[in-house]
């Protein structure tokens, strides 16, 4: 069966942590410092250092991107509706390749520790190995995202304890270091072994694959990316910083299993199989978050008509289980099959150029000015911090050499056929790209608006029924004024609006409208003026909603509002009347209202504008 979206959200902070930890912590501490200090030495801290920093414009791109849009599909999703339809297809199809590909990897990686526990296995129980886990972590994920969660909760708990007392007996025992040491000699290759563990950090951002699960997403979604973030980093250098004080240089430079040595050291045998099993721990971890984000890709795509629809099919708990199975067929056919050292060069280039494109999406988002793009969290240091983003992962992308490109270029090509070959039936939607166009060339060029997609999206992330408020907006007439008129042509214009609303004739209306503002001003501010009037009918109540670009003419050496909400209501509903004014006043006193108000594109960005205001209900 199908189910939607709207269901209980069961991830909180800690399940955010783990996931995003669980994604990091594998080859990027286990196996690659030896690769990098073959390389740079004692500077391994450093490019740790440096590629932690590397990773802050598109970790902060897509804290904010999330909390804006918490829906399936992470990257896919933020990219297909600021980029258009191609360039998401392509985030789509590249980040399941790319994410699964790296579960993958990570899961053959086990094979290089599993010969602590069990040192007469060979090539062929490594692969029976990892396909027992991709069978597990299969189970675990169809029974439902919660399950999971919780159990990448349990391993990434007893991951951390692990090494956590590795560091803490590992110093006991760790020969001193100078601070020298950690001193870079060549800052070129410093900054090029950074770009390889640059990759490593890549996981961190898979949690928004399943933003849509997460309580409170504007809290938790940051939270736990910030928190995981500091964390990991904290366990990378550290343990990175007592490894080569247990060991020699020569060891450190010749060994793939640098931890599981250091864990020798401290205590013989069993030192080095608790750091096998440790390091056995991390890459399931990796696994599991590998199939439940990559899987989340598919289903989001199928949603937007961009697969067929059976892959968007989910179980009762919201589990898209065809998306589920064809990820872990996929990571089983490359276990058996395929040799992983080119492909997992493509699938780190996919990933540099999703990072890219992120940190493009988050430009295009803000400069959109969509009223209905609100993220509850904002990146810091805009637009520089984006732009050094793209900046640095272009930088890294043509580091990567020539043949994981030619594989990402025919990955857009197949891509791209795709998307002109299946052409089913399903609404055009515009883009945040589109939107800025829009806004420059012309109004008469519409989609499916984002605007109003978005606006969907903030109701269920915030949990906001409507009223009956927000019921009279909705079926408002707005008339948005280009240029400046004055009070008498504003009442004609509301006093046609409400005739085309009500019982009542419009020179009745525009009479009642003159004859209130001859009793007292309804000016109610230098920017707000509530013309109201009491209908003679029974019952009934209207809105007129009224943005005059360049000011309404009230009186002389008064001010000139741009905003009006005018209300028409019979006698009995004066209560309502004032349950209106006193939404209008919440809506109006909000920091940034007159500006959200004077850069709404047309009228239905001013409606939304107030249907979306944090006012109580």
């Amino acid at each position: 069966m199908e189910s939607t979206e709207v269901q209980e959200k069961k991830l909180g902070l800690a399940e955010v942590f783990s996931i995003a930890s669980g994604a990091m912590i594998s080859s990027g501490l286990f196996i690659l410092p030896a690769v990098i200090f073959a390389e740079s030495g004692s500077a391994v801290v450093a490019a740790y250092l440096l590629a932690g920093l590397m990773m802050l414009p598109p970790l902060l791109a897509k804290a904010e991107l999330s909390t804006a849009m918490p829906k399936s599909g992470g990257t896919y999703f933020f990219v297909e509706r600021s980029l258009g339809r191609l360039l998401g297809s392509f985030a789509g199809f590249a980040g399941w390749f790319s994410i699964a590909l790296k579960g993958a990897f990570a899961l053959v990686g086990i094979g290089m520790f599993w010969t602590y526990i069990n040192p007469g296995a060979g090539p062929f129980t490594f692969k029976l190995v990892a396909l027992g886990f991709v069978a597990v972590f299969t189970v675990v994920n169809l029974i439902g995202i919660h399950g999971s969660a919780k159990s990448q909760v349990i391993m990434v708990a007893l991951l951390l304890c692990i090494l956590a007392a590795y560091i803490i007996m590992g110093f006991g025992k760790s020969r001193s270091i100078s601070i020298t040491e950690f001193v870079p000699r060549d800052a070129g290759k410093l900054f090029l072994v950074a770009g390889m563990v640059f990759v490593s950090f890549g996981g961190l951002t898979k949690v928004a694959a399943v933003a849509h699960e997460v309580r409170d997403p504007g809290k938790n979604l940051p939270r736990g990316m910030f928190l995981s973030f500091i964390v990991v980093i904290i366990v990378y250098i550290l343990a990175i910083i007592v490894t080569i004080g247990l060991l020699d240089a020569e060891t450190f430079r010749n060994t793939m299993t640098p931890l599981s040595e250091g864990g020798a050291v401290i205590a013989g045998n069993i030192g080095a199989i608790v750091l096998a099993a440790a390091a056995l721990l991390a890459f399931a971890t990796t696994a599991n978050t590998s199939i439940l984000a990559a899987s989340q890709n598919p289903m989001a795509m199928a949603r937007d008509g961009l697969l067929p629809p059976w892959f968007g099919k989910t179980n009762a708990k919201g589990v898209p289980v065809p998306a589920v199975l064809i990820t872990a067929a996929f990571m089983a056919m490359v276990i058996l099959l395929l040799d992983l050292s080119s492909l997992v060069k493509a699938a780190s280039t996919m990933m540099l150029i999703l990072f890219l494109l992120v940190n493009l999406s988050l430009i295009l988002m803000r400069e959109s000015r969509i009223v209905s793009y609100r993220p509850l969290y904002r990146s810091p240091l805009y637009p520089i911090l984006p732009i050094v983003g793209i900046l640095l992962n272009g930088f890294l992308i043509f580091a990567m050499g020539a043949m994981p490109l030619i594989i990402t270029a025919g990955f857009f090509v197949l891509t791209t056929l795709w998307i002109v070959l299946y052409r089913p039936e399903h609404p055009k939607r515009d883009s945040a790209l589109f939107h800025i166009v829009e806004r420059m060339i012309a109004r008469e060029i519409r989609g499916t608006r984002l605007s109003e997609e978005l606006a969907e999206i903030l109701r269920e992330r915030d949990g906001v029924d409507e009223d009956r408020f927000d019921q009279l907006i909705r079926k408002a007439i707005v008339l948005d004024i280009p240029g400046k008129l004055s009070r008498t042509k504003l009442f004609e214009k509301l006093a046609g609006a409400f005739s085309l609303k009500l019982d009542s004739g419009y020179e009745e209306i525009l009479k009642k409208l003159n004859e209130r503002e001859n009793e007292s001003t309804t000016l109610i501010s230098d920017d707000l003026a509530i013309p109201h009037i009491v209908l003679d009918e029974e019952e009934g109540f209207e809105i007129v909603l009224v943005r005059a670009r360049e000011g309404i003419v009230y009186d002389e050496d008064r001010p000139e509002p741009k905003v009006v909400f005018a209300l028409a209501g019979a006698a009995a509903e004066r209560n309502f009347h004032l349950q209106c004014l006193m939404a209008i006043a919440q809506i109006t006193r909000t920091p940034d209202f007159q500006e959200r108000w004077a850069d709404a594109f047309d009228e239905e960005e001013l409606r939304l504008l107030i249907l979306l205001a944090e006012r109580i209900r």
